[in-house]
């Protein structure tokens, strides 16, 4: 889920930049559910191995693919329904629920460096975040009531915590496959038809999962296209960082992403420099360098 925000907002730029359409999230969650699909899908058939993994794995691999799937359309309602930062909030304790669950499910052991170094690394985002960040590329709904605003918040908890449950599945089935792939798959394959299921067109304009069909245009078609090839990418370099490495001091390195985006905007002069951001930025790289320093703690089979 926390890849999911820094692709939507990357998304916003390029868009305004060629000056393109609003498209509905589901369409751009929709495009990127297709390509992670079926770059996995020839990659499986490419190196040979299983389209749906070993025998052994199955089972792994389909709760990779159910938690990845509530967390991606929790995420989608979410940000919807919140103003872009907090939505942002929500999906970076997606890390922190991560090392949580990896401590019950794949039982492994949290350090106080780990949980230092992704405590800092929150930290950073919440003075990266501390201001309302727009999307005018991508169409969101109008902000509703309190009670709507805070079952949203829970929403936006829910996504979290299935992300971190999955990516301990991930991290599970990765290793017990030996091909990291298969994840992807599994998880584009029903992400798409989720997606697909709440493109349909719904005679209600309040309905909260579905919503008009937009033509995206040439440059829009492109834009996510281009950025759905990036998405797969990540999930693939995620799963094999996942298969290597404990889950904390990855999820830690996820962080990354919108410190790199604000600096990103900042170089831009898309987004004011200030004080708070210089500090999230430092809090943030700081925290990733340590975690990089103190080196792969590969688990002795």
């Amino acid at each position: 889920m926390a890849s999911s925000s820094t692709i939507y907002c990357i998304m916003e730029v390029l868009l305004d930049a060629f000056s393109a359409q609003s498209l509905p999230l589901f369409e751009v969650a929709f495009t990127r559910c297709v390509i992670i699909s079926v770059s996995s899908f020839m990659w499986l058939r490419r190196s040979g191995e299983p389209i749906f993994g070993p025998a052994n794995a199955r089972n792994l691999l389909a709760s990779r693919a159910v938690t990845g799937c509530v967390s991606l359309l929790a995420f989608i309602y979410c940000i919807q329904r919140l103003p872009m930062s907090q939505a942002m909030i929500l999906s970076f304790t997606t890390p922190l629920m991560a090392s949580v669950a990896a401590r019950f499910i794949l039982h492994e052991n949290l350090k106080i460096t780990d949980i230092a170094g992704i405590a800092f690394s929150f930290f950073g985002v919440l003075f990266l975040l501390g201001s309302p960040t727009s999307i005018e590329g991508v169409s969101v709904e109008p902000k509703l009531g309190q009670g709507v605003h805070v079952f949203a918040v829970l929403i936006g908890l829910v996504s979290s915590l299935a992300g971190g449950v999955s990516y301990c599945f991930l991290r599970a089935a990765a290793k017990t496959s030996d091909q990291p792939v298969g994840t992807i798959f599994s998880f584009g394959l029903l992400s798409t038809a989720a997606v697909a299921i709440c493109m349909i067109n719904h005679p209600s304009k309040s309905n909260l999962l579905t919503h008009e069909f937009v033509l995206p245009s040439f440059y829009s078609f492109v834009l996510m296209t281009f950025l759905s090839v990036l998405a797969f990418f990540a999930e693939l370099f995620l799963a094999h960082g996942l298969q290597l490495e404990k889950t904390g001091k990855v999820a830690n390195i996820q962080y990354l992403e919108v410190a790199l985006y604000q600096l990103w905007g900042m170089g831009s002069l898309r987004v004011a420099l200030s004080f708070g951001k210089v500090v999230g930025c430092l809090l943030v790289f700081v925290s990733a360098c340590c975690t990089m320093y103190f080196g792969p703690e590969k688990e002795m089979e």
